[in-house]
């Protein structure tokens, strides 16, 4: 049995069947005008990225580990400092091979940001922060993976649990959990939840492939139906990177983000900072920047 052979092997050998590695990126922008007819404000912008991964491979048994982690900042005029950037997003796969192409696997997965965060120009009133929103989701199923680039997972049975650690936003009832409940004079007679549970069916999509010898190009897409709630409202999280390699370690990175969460209401401003409406929307961040990147790659030991 393949294991027995890695119990064999001395100790230097443990990470035989690992593929790991580590990407470090880092960009940054600046805007510099003096006496500038058309007009326009100063501008300084710096962006910071860190993807580890972790993969075993063994005949029967894989086992996907990631780690991403972005950070960043943009400063206009004499504005003060605002993120445009802020996720941790941990995974975690295992998988035992069914057939060819197939595998009876389960996933783990956690998401959340390490700042507050204002729904800008209101710069007074939170509406994020670390682990307000949380999400942990865990889910059971089958994993399609025809080849080292793609892979689909397809779970009927999928727990995701939100958390909302701050206790002013879980008053409010944001991301979903059951808000607080005041009296007939304002006065808070019962906390709201800081904790939502739902079941639903979950899948995942992720491609990660070249398309030239200098162009990488990664996307994942998740969706998951909340099985008791609205099950038609499909929440979305949509993710593409392209890497451009320009000379060794300088890249252009282009990058999107879209998500939709029925529960998520975002609330939008008129010009002059009243409350236009609140409700769910569809989320779109995109980013293209300029900088330098650097990666290690330590593909699996040869069984030699």
């Amino acid at each position: 049995m393949e294991i027995d052979k890695l119990l064999a092997k001395p100790r230097t050998d443990s990470l035989l069947g690992w593929h790991k590695g580590i990407q470090l990126s880092l960009s940054g922008t600046n805007v510099g005008l003096v006496n500038w007819a058309a007009g326009g404000q100063n501008s300084i912008a710096v962006n910071g990225s860190i993807s580890l991964y972790a993969n075993l491979t063994l005949s029967h048994t894989t086992w996907d580990n990631s780690l991403d982690v972005g950070y960043g900042l943009i400063k206009q005029g004499r504005n003060g400092w605002i993120k445009s950037d802020d996720r941790i997003d941990f995974s975690s796969k295992f998988g035992r091979k069914a057939s060819k192409k197939w595998y009876y696997a389960a996933l783990a997965n956690f998401k959340t940001q390490m700042t507050d965060g204002y729904n800008y120009p209101n710069d007074s009133v939170k509406i994020s922060t670390f682990f307000a929103p949380a999400y942990v989701l865990g889910a059971a199923g089958m994993d399609f993976k025809p080849n080292k680039h793609f892979s689909m997972f397809i779970s009927p049975l999928t727990s995701k649990l939100t958390f909302v650690g701050d206790q002013t936003l879980a008053d409010k009832g944001s991301y979903g959990v059951e808000a607080a409940e005041y009296d007939v004079l304002g006065v808070k007679v019962r906390d709201g939840k800081r904790f939502r549970a739902e079941i639903g069916a979950y899948i995942r999509a992720q491609l990660k492939t070249k398309l030239a010898s200098n162009i990488s190009f990664k996307t994942k897409l998740e969706l998951f139906s909340n099985y008791l709630h609205n099950p038609q409202n499909i929440d979305v999280y949509w993710e593409n990177g392209l890497e451009i390699k320009l000379w060794k370690i300088i890249t252009i990175n282009l990058a999107s983000q879209l998500i939709y969460d029925d529960d998520i209401n975002i609330t939008v401003y008129n010009n002059d900072g009243t409350v236009k409406g609140m409700g769910p929307r569809t989320q779109f961040r995109h980013m293209t920047a300029l900088g330098l990147t650097w990666k290690i790659d330590k593909p699996p030991v040869s069984d030699d």
